[in-house]
């Protein structure tokens, strides 16, 4: 889509009223440069894991239960789902803000967003998947101990482990 059909559909959009028009150029702008993976707290965490010796897929597409799921960080032999939450998008209780200008909009678009969340985390625990969610601005060293503590395996596989059957 060339820039100019892009600011069309935009203004289409908004004349229609399926979202808002944007206050100014520079609130558009800030809004256009938020990212659904890559995120510097994603970034950060798979760097600090990835140094540890952990290997992970990124951003990999999951179909469970009916339910398609893309976790930041994906430990596919261990069945470990990491999610690395930004505090507005998902309602983070210490951080998250009611919005307080175009309610009408990011109300519900937030709700959805943390019910997402919920059916989400449903769908994977259900086809025996291991949560992991984790905020933005949780410090690193937490955020390691958290993924560690969920791809560590059990007292029960250690013996195939020993058996130099480990796939982390």
């Amino acid at each position: 889509m060339t820039k100019r059909s892009s600011d069309q559909v935009r203004k289409e959009a908004h004349a229609k009223g399926l979202y808002p028009a944007p206050l100014n150029e520079g609130r558009s702008r800030n809004m256009r440069a938020n990212r659904r993976a890559d995120t510097k707290p994603e970034v950060v965490l798979r760097s600090a894991l990835h140094r540890l010796g952990y290997r992970y897929r990124k951003d990999l597409r999951l179909d469970v239960g009916g339910v398609r799921v893309r976790p930041d960080i994906v430990f596919t032999a261990r069945k470990v789902a990491v999610f690395v939450d930004g505090c507005f998008w998902h309602v983070c209780p210490e951080h998250g803000r009611q919005p307080t200008v175009n309610e009408w909009y990011w109300t519900p678009k937030l709700r959805r967003n943390m019910e997402r969340d919920v059916t989400v985390n449903a769908a994977l625990e259900a086809a025996g998947w291991n949560v992991v969610r984790l905020w933005e601005h949780e410090p690193l060293a937490s955020a390691i101990d958290a993924v560690v503590a969920a791809v560590r395996p059990s007292c029960s596989e250690h013996a195939s482990e020993s058996n130099g059957l480990t796939d982390i």
